[in-house]
């Protein structure tokens, strides 16, 4: 049976004029989501170098405050990510896009004229409080493309901001020794304010017509309670703090493990580099084409499709004998995740009234920053604790849970019928 809240490729799309910029918007989209990407982040390299010139001298200090000045973008990110979805919601996704690239331009050059530690913290809460710009574009690409292309518009756009996750820390550790650690901040905001330039001129918002019960001055709920059928959101914003959580869940343990298996004390960094890049390189690669493939058979098909296909390849990372093994298992488990993000936001657009779809999408954006900052915490208890190869097994567990959650949800959502806009 066909999954009634996907769209195929032969269904109708809106009236002929409609998203008539769309494939621009996607282009200035992507090339803004990239840059802003990189821009942060491209300071992980050299950022305990850059703690230790503001002052920082003892060792376990820099790294505490490495850890704490990186993860106050994502908090601050998480915190105010359903806010930026109601206002876009409001007064168009545009406008949000132009204060996220304006506002990261200012920030990035202000990190580089930091006097001290706390204001480096200070700032890159800043940073995130500003931001948003990719997860404003997911938006924006959501809503104004043809339904019966949001799978592989979609998929683009993540595959975008996995390369700018790609590139930034490689731009991070060769650009610092050329030009010097400020100037390189100085530089991402010259970059993001390009960004802001492109956005503001080229994207064009189709504005959407007032709907019924607002010309007639009755409201129809906001928020949650604008959503008849909460069961595919809730699923939906599950899924989406499991990917980040299967994702970073390794990063603290990643190059202890890899040292177990080498011989060779001094490739360790540089074969933990290739297993933390195969992932990416995974996703970018496959994000389209999933996305694409979701637009004829559904995008819940290959949302649990992904989840089974990941679970199943933790299994054997927790059992590998070589560094290499590792390599092209966890660049497999990257192409299966490479089609999660934009059929989540898929799933998410078709189950959730037009009014309110920002607004959805940002507790989205905010429940992956949730599996972000939680993945490497749970992953480094239980490596700790229990043993490394209970973070792959572990991970697998949850992994699982997640495909058969989605499957229960998928067909409780059948019985309905999708959401009119």
């Amino acid at each position: 049976m066909t999954n009634p809240t996907t769209t195929t490729a032969g269904a109708p799309t809106a009236e002929p004029g409609a998203h008539a910029h769309w494939q621009r918007n996607l282009a200035v989209c992507m090339f803004g989501s990239f840059t802003t990407i990189i821009a942060m982040t491209l300071l992980l390299p050299f950022l305990p170098l850059y703690v230790e010139q503001l002052g920082v001298k003892d060792h376990a200090a820099i790294v505490q405050w490495s850890g704490a000045a990186y993860g106050a973008t994502f908090l601050s990110a998480a915190l105010v990510a359903p806010l930026w979805g109601r206002l876009a919601d409001r007064y168009g996704r545009k406008p949000m896009l132009i204060r996220a690239s304006l506002g990261m331009a200012v920030a990035m050059a202000l990190i580089g004229l930091a006097a001290n530690v706390w204001q480096l913290v200070g700032l890159r809460l800043l940073a995130g409080l500003l931001g948003g710009y990719a997860s404003g574009s997911m938006v924006l690409v959501a809503t104004q493309t043809p339904k019966d292309r949001t799978g592989w518009a979609l998929g683009t756009m993540s595959s975008a901001i996995m390369a700018g996750n790609l590139v930034g820390p490689l731009v991070g550790g060769v650009l610092p020794p050329l030009v010097g650690i400020r100037n390189t901040f100085f530089a991402a905001g010259a970059m993001i304010f390009i960004a802001f330039l492109a956005t503001a001129f080229l994207i064009r918002e189709e504005k959407k017509a007032p709907s019924a019960s607002k010309q007639r001055g009755t409201s129809d709920g906001t928020g949650w309670a604008a959503v008849p059928d909460k069961r595919p959101l809730v699923a939906m914003l599950f899924t989406g703090m499991l990917l980040m959580l299967a994702n970073m869940s390794i990063e603290p343990i990643i190059t202890v493990y890899v040292a177990t298996l080498l011989d060779d004390p001094q490739r360790v960094t540089m074969m933990a580099g290739l297993v933390m890049s195969a992932a990416a390189l995974g996703s970018i690669l496959s994000a389209s084409r999933l996305g694409k493939l979701a637009d004829r058979v559904g995008h819940w098909n290959v949302i649990v499709g992904c989840l089974a296909v990941s679970a199943l390849l933790l299994i054997p990372q927790a059992f590998v004998t070589s560094g290499w093994q590792l390599v092209v298992l966890r660049f497999l488990m990257g192409l299966s995740l490479g089609g999660l993000l934009p059929c989540i936001a898929s799933v998410i657009r078709h189950n959730v009234p037009e009014r309110v779809a920002g607004n959805m999408l940002g507790y989205s954006t905010s429940a992956q920053y949730a599996g972000q900052v939680a993945g490497p915490l749970l992953g480094g208890f239980v490596g700790g604790h229990v043993g490394m190869r209970a973070v792959f097994l572990g991970t697998c567990v949850l992994m699982a849970a997640g495909a058969g959650w989605n499957w229960l949800a998928q067909r409780a959502a059948s019985t309905t019928a999708p959401v009119t806009r």
